[in-house]
């Protein structure tokens, strides 16, 4: 009975955590340039916002993720959101993103090393650099709505980039745990006060 009641309060909070599971809001789109053209050229290095992170930052950020900072693209089509949850690493360090729209569409851009010689059917591949390639592919996506997504291809400015990237890690120390024995081979203490 006890035990019981020591779950109780765990069981009623489960409900809240699960259902704020994957509920953060993504942007519909990239942020619009300075310049006023709209978008920033391909690899600018537009000036980031006092207090945002900039280029070298960014891109040291993605290095940690395993992911390698030439080989990241954007789109931008109307109607459709970037699932966050999405944002990885493709292959060895290329990079992927799937963006979403309200009837159930989904649109993925996989951005990697090679050629867009061996594009696989049904996906539609650009070569923005030598030796790269972009793969977008689309679940209940027209074909025009992949072409236009194609050809909206871009490199993101630093203010695209940042909300797409997770936020860089603040703790430098390790966790101390509680539960760890203060000599012995270190195995956690899993035992529970007033049992035997």
């Amino acid at each position: 009975m006890i035990r019981a009641a020591r779950a109780l309060p765990l069981l009623l909070v489960l409900p809240a955590l699960l259902t704020a599971c994957g509920t953060e809001k993504a942007r519909s789109g990239p942020e619009p340039a300075a310049s006023g053209s709209g978008r920033a050229a391909a690899g600018s290095s537009q000036e980031p916002a006092s207090g945002a992170p900039g280029q070298a930052e960014l891109d040291e950020r993605l290095r940690a993720l395993g992911i390698a900072p030439e080989l990241v693209y954007v789109t931008e089509v109307p109607g459709f959101t970037v699932a966050q949850q999405s944002i990885g690493v493709n292959g060895d360090d290329g990079f992927s993103v799937a963006y979403w729209a309200k009837n159930g569409a989904v649109l993925h851009l996989y951005a990697e090393r090679g050629s867009a010689a061996d594009c696989p059917q049904g996906h539609v591949c650009r070569a923005p650099a030598k030796g790269q390639v972009v793969r977008l592919y689309g679940e209940k996506v027209a074909p025009d709505v992949l072409r236009q997504a194609a050809d909206a291809l871009h490199r993101p400015t630093p203010g695209e980039l940042v909300p797409l990237l997770p936020s860089p890690r603040t703790a430098t120390a390790p966790v101390q745990r509680g539960d760890l024995p203060p000599n012995g081979d270190g195995a956690p203490d899993n035992s529970v006060p007033g049992s035997s």
